[in-house]
């Protein structure tokens, strides 16, 4: 076979329109071989001689779009100092654009013989492994614009591909389940309906199906298990795997940046599926092991932060090079908007502990490209040290954890909550103003893929994952859950009239918090995994969502929270509330926020670890922003009053008076038990079933002077002096 020198760079089997330039790093390497597929399942193999910089490279004329090819590595194969270089392994490049096929578990694809962890064994892999394969860059890009939605304006909808779409009655049964799919009308219609703003998708790099999964007949439904960085997963494409599916994600991408929606990309950048010294070689443990993965001092054993047995080795340039191009790639080439990091503390381990000002870090600061698009932590990892949340630079975003936590303790009725649920309602200061970032810097969100539905958090105490096959040792065993008496379904109407309430409680509270809301899919549909709160492995109905089972009102509910957050931007300011009194056009000033007690008064430090513990109502006022539109003018908005009650006793609440008092209109009541539309006016008492939420509207057309003989009135919220914070420093008021 003719051949050319070609380049180092790109990485990658990169196609110019004649032919295909070909370029792997390996600094341990003794000996690089391409290898090429035909249709027919032939090999062919090329030399690789050129070598620059650790990089080794050819060019190979008429190499088009859809050849599969991997590579074979010579080297020396000694665990023992962390190399293991076998050419009898075929391995993937781990800049592959696009991948076919699966791998077939047994013997051949693992470096060493089975009970003989130091052996080498020279079974050919070739025939059990997945392939690179070639693609054709180029798409159509014209008309396509990034959405670029501000971070207050976001709404993050958390979604599966095919758990999203296999049971859609409007989609094709032949798309279900695919790009494509996600790209349906009837999808873009349900995600615009809602409100959202930027679609995050649980993991498409290409991943790999573990084997005692497959054993137990199951699979990885998660994903987070990816073997390449750069191929968007076959398994995903309604088009075939022989490079389709690159145009078909792109396609998607494009339809859903049509519609103002946003792609986020839920990234796996902290580990890979060849798992600890047991585990296969399939790419970069016999490309580089030394250089891919951090190793223990016993250079036999990995370093394991992420609980998947093995961590990459973020120390390296080359590694954390495949990082940068790997992401820069998804934003140029595939456009898509964002990313959530997967167990983000590990990236930032380069020696031992976590460090923020980490070579990571610095890359992604520094960055044309990356530094420019929505970067989401999730962050913690498994090692020690590794609960990070409110610490990642201020250029990141982070899933709050400690959101989830206290909002589902406050709900559930747990007294000790209250200050912090408060802080965290109001985009949680405590953790992100230190550092100079903005309550958009919290990614609020009471579920996610990992733990119960929505639906499940209000019906079990328990999990129930019997059908994992791992008798109940995985998934968490504080879910912070409750059944209302009953453990899963039931027909009792009292209890469900509850659970009702509970999920539009909790739908409430994320869209009325500052910071940036993140839905799981489903939960507006009042979807259930039956008590299953790991269902990494169940890619069938346990986790697909059931439209034709859809909670109708539920959904309605969610909408509606939806265009008030989006109408009002009372509930999604840009910076911090400071408490201090802000000059309305007319009136005495008022503060920009205040607490308030059932009776109408102001919360005082002491009532926050009192008996008001369940139960507490939030002035939010809407001419005191401090922000300005686009376009440079003030943003003003209503007044609001929100009024929460976790209790499970009725609260009369008063309504607060000030100097100069609107009259106030109900436009939320979770327990749905206010049908009239009368105006409730200051000093008025309005009751506040149990578990429910309250949201008051300053009524735009009816404003008028209030008597000042009126008892309860609340002229000292002008100017009366108040904490600032909440006990534990949580909240300003």
């Amino acid at each position: 076979m003719h051949t050319w020198p070609g380049s180092a760079y790109p990485l990658g089997a990169t196609f110019d329109g004649s032919g295909t330039n070909f370029a792997l790093f390996s600094e341990g390497a003794e000996r690089v071989e391409l290898c090429l597929f035909g249709a027919r399942g032939g090999e062919s193999r090329v030399d690789l001689v050129e070598v620059d910089a650790f990089v080794w490279h050819v060019y190979v004329p008429n190499i088009q779009p859809g050849q599969r090819y991997g590579y074979r590595v010579h080297g020396p194969y000694d665990p023992a100092s962390g190399q293991r270089f076998n050419p009898a392994k075929l391995l993937l490049d781990p800049y592959a654009k696009a991948v076919e096929g699966a791998v077939r578990w047994g013997q051949p694809v693992y470096g060493y013989t089975f009970g003989e962890p130091d052996s080498r064994n020279d079974d050919d892999s070739a025939d059990d492994m997945m392939k690179g394969v070639v693609i054709n860059p180029f798409f159509d890009w014209a008309g396509d614009r990034r959405p670029e939605t501000p971070y207050a304006e976001t709404v993050i909808y958390e979604a599966h591909v095919r758990g999203l779409t296999m049971r859609h009655p409007a989609i094709p049964d032949e798309m279900r389940g695919t790009y494509s799919a996600v790209a349906h009308p009837a999808i873009i219609e349900h995600l615009s309906k809602l409100g959202v703003t930027a679609i995050e998708l649980m993991p498409v790099h290409q991943f790999v199906d573990d084997a005692i999964l497959q054993q137990k007949g199951l699979s990885n439904y998660w994903g987070y298990n990816s073997i390449s960085y750069f191929a968007p997963h076959n398994r995903y494409a309604a088009t075939g795997d022989r490079g389709q599916q690159v145009q078909e994600f792109k396609g998607m991408v494009r339809a859903l940046h049509a519609a103002g929606i946003e792609v986020i990309l839920d990234v796996v950048y902290n580990h890979t599926a060849e798992g600890n010294h047991l585990g296969p070689t399939l790419s970069m443990r016999g490309i580089d092991n030394a250089a891919y993965y951090k190793l223990d001092d016993d250079r036999r054993y990995y370093t394991d932060y992420t609980g998947t047995g093995n961590s990459l080795n973020v120390r390296n340039p080359h590694s954390l090079q495949l990082i940068m191009d790997s992401l820069r790639y998804w934003v140029i080439d595939m456009h898509v908007d964002g990313f959530r990091f997967d167990l983000a503390s590990a990236l930032a381990r380069e020696f031992y502990d976590v460090d923020r000002l980490s070579t990571f870090f610095e890359l992604v600061q520094q960055d044309p490209v990356v530094s420019q698009v929505k970067l989401i932590a999730e962050p913690w990892d498994v090692g020690p040290g590794g609960y990070q949340v409110g610490n990642f630079p201020p250029q990141w975003t982070e899933w709050n954890g400690k959101y989830r936590d206290t909002v589902r303790d406050f709900w559930r009725g747990e007294p000790q909550a209250l200050g912090e649920f408060a802080s965290r309602l109001t985009g949680s200061s405590d953790l992100y103003e230190h550092s100079g970032r903005r309550p958009v810097a919290s990614v609020n969100f009471v579920t996610a893929h990992d733990g119960f539905t929505l639906r499940d958090l209000v019906s079990y105490n328990e999990k129930h994952n019997e059908a994992n096959g791992e008798d109940g040792r995985d998934g968490a065993d504080d879910n912070r859950s409750d059944n209302f008496g009953v453990e899963g379904p039931t027909d009792d109407p009292a209890v469900l009239t509850l659970r009702a309430r509970q999920q539009r409680n909790f739908l409430a509270t994320l869209l009325l918090s500052q910071g940036v809301p993140m839905l799981l899919h489903g939960d507006e549909l009042g979807r259930t995994q039956q008590g299953n709160n790991n269902g990494y492995a169940q890619d069938n109905e346990v986790t697909w969502v059931d439209w034709d089972a859809a909670d109708l009102p539920l959904l309605e509910f969610t909408a509606a929270m939806s265009r008030l957050r989006r109408d009002h931007p009372t509930f999604r300011r840009r910076r911090f509330f400071e408490g201090r009194p802000v000059q309305r056009d007319v009136g005495a000033p008022l503060p920009d926020i205040a607490w308030l007690r059932p009776d109408g008064t102001l919360m005082q430090p002491d009532d926050w670890e009192s008996g008001f513990g369940r139960a507490v109502g939030v002035f939010l006022n809407g001419q005191g922003i401090r922000e300005e539109d686009r376009r440079g003018e003030p943003i003003r908005d209503r007044h609001f009053i929100v009024l929460f009650n976790a209790g499970d006793d009725i609260i009369d609440f008063h309504i607060p008076v000030v100097e100069y008092s609107p009259d106030w209109e109900v436009v939320i009541d979770t327990a749905g038990e206010r049908a009239d539309s009368a105006l409730l006016r200051p000093g008025d008492t309005v009751r506040l079933a149990a578990k429910s939420l309250l949201v008051l509207s300053e009524h735009p057309r009816v404003e008028r002077e209030v008597d000042h003989s009126v008892a309860a009135s609340l002229a000292a919220l002008a100017g009366a002096p108040a904490p600032a914070h909440a006990p534990r420093g949580q909240v300003r008021t």
